[in-house]
Formats: C-alpha cells, structure tokens, sequence
C-alpha cells in the first residue's frame, strides 16, 4: 500500500507551501513564527553549504496543541513528508513508535554532555527517540525600572507580587498609560497554562497533578488556594483578555511597555533587548515566585528533534540532527535567540552569560525544573494536560472555584487513568 501524502493537510493547517518538498534531500519541522523559524533556517542553510546537501523547512502552526495533532496525522499515516520534526519534551512517549532511535545512527554516546534529565525523558524503551536542542523553564520577567522608581525589589512571593503589579499599575495608570497592566501570562485554554497553571499548584505546595508513580494529587487545599489566587489576578493586576493569551500575545504587551510582570520563557529575553523594544534596557529576569509552604516551581519546556522513522533518509536525517544539536548551534542559539542550551558546558561559556546573564544566575532554575506529568500518565498525558487546563481556565473565568475545580479534576483525572494508564 503506497505512503500517503499529507501535502494538502499541512496547507489546511498553515504550513508553508511545500510543492518543491520533493526536489530536496531532506524536509524539516522546525518553529512556526519569528526568530525560532529564522534561527533554525540560519541553522540549516549553515549545514547545507557544509555537504552540499539540500533542505526544505517546513512552518508549522505556532500552538503546541495544534502542531502535535498534526505531527500524529502524519505519523500515523507513516508519510514520509516530513523527515525530521521538532518535537515539545512531552511527546516522546506519545510519538516514540513512529521515531527513529538515534543511538542506531549516531553512537551510543550522542547524549553525552546533555543535561542527562532530558536525555532520560527522550530515551523510550531504551531508545533514544529525539536530541535535546534546548531546554526551558518558565521564569519572571519584570520591569526593573519601574521597581526602582517605586522602590522595590522583585517579589518573591505570589502576594508580594500582586501587590507591588497592583500598586505600580494603578500609579502609572494615573500618570498617563491608561493600558498598564500589573500581570502577563498565559491564560489560553492549551497547554501552555498547564505551564502556567502547573507552576501556580506547585508553587504553593500543591504537587504536580499526578505524583511520579501515577497517583493523583490534584485535589487539595494549596492546589485550590493556587487556582484562586490566579483568578483574582484577572480584571485587577491582569486583563480579561489574559485569558486568550499565549506566550506570544504576553510578550506583546510587556514589550509594549504596558505590563510590569511576564511569566514567559527565556526566549523572550533577546526579543525585549532588540532594537525597537520599548522595554530595551529596563528588564529584569527573576525565579518565579511561591506562596505559604511551597518553592518557587519553573515548569520544564523545552524542544527536541526527532527523525521519522519513515523517512527515506534517515541516516541523512540524523546527521543534520546531530549538527542542529551540537555545541557550535547551540551556541549561536543562545547568543542571537536566548534558547537555552542542553549542553552543560555552554552554562560556563563567557560569550553565552554576556549574552543573557541569566543564564549563569538562574541556572538551578533549569536544571531543577518541573516536569509536566507526561511520563507518569504515558499516551494519556494529552487527556490529562487537556483536563488540568480546562479546569483552570474555568477558575481563571469566574465559571468555578479553585475547591470544586479541583474536586471535578481529581474525578475526571480518575476515570481516564482506570481507562489509560
């Protein structure tokens, strides 16, 4: 039976054109938008002059949720249009079937010198099914000139926070900028406010949904009195539009000079400090704060590159995976994009911390992130995120309290778990 083509649905879903995919060696999965999609073509076309090798980059959608469902369009249809993909650090389980194993191709020791932690979370039924490219943990962004100016220090809990977002929104909203906002975050229904959300339950003592053997936490008083919280963020220190926001739409207005608070990504760093930013020069990067009994929590991102194991060339694939992945890339990366390196060493390389300071001082932020439930909870984890995410967003939205929000979780949680894992 011949592989089907899956050209029209990556049109339907927003990719780039690909009518010229076949014409080349190679066709890559990697960022939808922006300075991750130019990164990563700077990256490839670096390769190319290297072996005379030719490569398509495909676009794909910028949600997360969206890019999974369609990455498991084509792997299920094993299309050979797509030879490497970037994939988030919580699919490997959810796509190791479909992927090649790395250590096949490139060595026993391909891993060596990553942060073992995601070489672990890659390696499915002991094969290494993607390359860590960089990592990610969630942190705060604020604006250092507006603390001073109202003589404080970044906060360093949740309460100190809406406070002080409170107190300089409101000054500032009365000297002039009407569109301040206290708090940015990400507030849409998918899955970067299980990040959000994951950050707010644990940081406050409330576990991470589902423990490392599988057992449900989710319900109790500090995962609630988490969600509550959120929720009275909104309308107050943070917009009702919030609660449509992804990482993109936050960065927005806090580059617009209107918020001063983001929860963001490290990425986010080198796109404030850019010629053009309002908030060039004034930023500063902190952990993310805790409540009561519970520590600042950092929820574990990140992207790897995997290579489909119905590719046509996939030893092929795996090299320009390889050089993408390796030190001299990952550098660069850092440098011009402020993406976090997998690669120890570059935490101690003087070029990287002139770049982003943070790095060096937030470094057991990253390596001591926390992870998304996806290895406990196996191919149910995309039920389980979806859950967790909905009900916080029903908190968020006024629909219910943080109590019963929990309390329905923990329900929902139950019966897939009797059905998946």
């Amino acid at each position: 039976m011949p592989k089907k083509s899956l050209f029209p649905t990556l049109l339907v879903a927003g990719a780039a054109s690909l009518s010229h995919a076949q014409a080349a060696d190679l066709t890559i999965s990697c960022g939808a938008v922006g300075a991750e999609l130019q990164l990563c073509q700077q990256g490839v076309r670096a390769w190319e002059e290297q072996t005379g090798h030719s490569v398509d980059v495909v676009s794909t959608p910028n949600s997360s949720t969206e890019r999974l469902s369609l990455y498991q369009q084509i792997l299920s249809a094993n299309s050979t249009d797509i030879d490497i993909m970037q994939i988030d650090v919580v699919w490997p389980g959810l796509l190791a079937n479909h992927l090649l194993d790395l250590r096949e191709v490139l060595g026993d020791d391909v891993g060596e010198g990553h942060f073992s932690a995601i070489v672990d979370n890659n390696t499915i039924d002991d094969r290494l099914v993607a390359m860590p490219w960089f990592t990610d943990a969630g942190v705060l962004y604020y604006r250092a000139d507006l603390l001073e100016q109202y003589g404080h220090e970044a906060p360093e809990t949740w309460e100190e926070l809406t406070e002080i977002a409170r107190e300089i929104q409101n000054a500032e909203r009365e000297a002039g900028n009407s569109r301040m906002h206290g708090f940015v975050f990400q507030g849409r229904a998918y899955e970067g406010l299980t990040c959000n959300a994951l950050e707010w339950v644990a940081s406050h003592g409330g576990g991470t949904i589902v423990d490392g053997d599988g057992e449900i936490t989710i319900d109790n008083a500090q995962a609630a009195a988490a969600l509550d919280l959120a929720a009275s963020w909104i309308g107050d220190i943070s917009p009702s539009g919030v609660l449509n926001y992804t990482e993109e739409e936050a960065r927005g207005v806090f580059q617009g000079g209107n918020a001063v608070f983001m929860r963001n990504w490290p990425y986010a760093w080198a796109l404030a400090q850019s010629e053009g930013s309002e908030v060039r020069g004034k930023v500063g990067v902190t952990q993310l704060p805790y409540s009561g009994d519970g520590s600042t929590a950092a929820t574990l991102g990140g992207w790897n590159l995997a290579v489909s194991r119905y590719s046509k060339n996939a030893e092929l694939a795996a090299e320009l995976v390889a050089f993408l992945a390796g030190e001299e890339e990952q550098k660069r990366r850092a440098i011009e994009g402020a993406y976090n390196p997998t690669l120890e060493t570059l935490y101690h390389d003087d070029e990287v911390l002139e770049a982003v300071p943070f790095f060096g001082e937030l470094y057991e932020t990253f390596v001591n992130a926390v992870a998304r439930p996806s290895a406990p909870t196996g191919d149910a984890y995309g039920r389980v995120s979806n859950a967790f995410f909905s009900a916080a967003h029903d908190v968020l939205s006024g629909n219910r309290s943080g109590e019963q929000a929990v309390s329905d979780l923990d329900n929902e949680l139950a019966r897939i778990k009797r059905r998946n894992w």
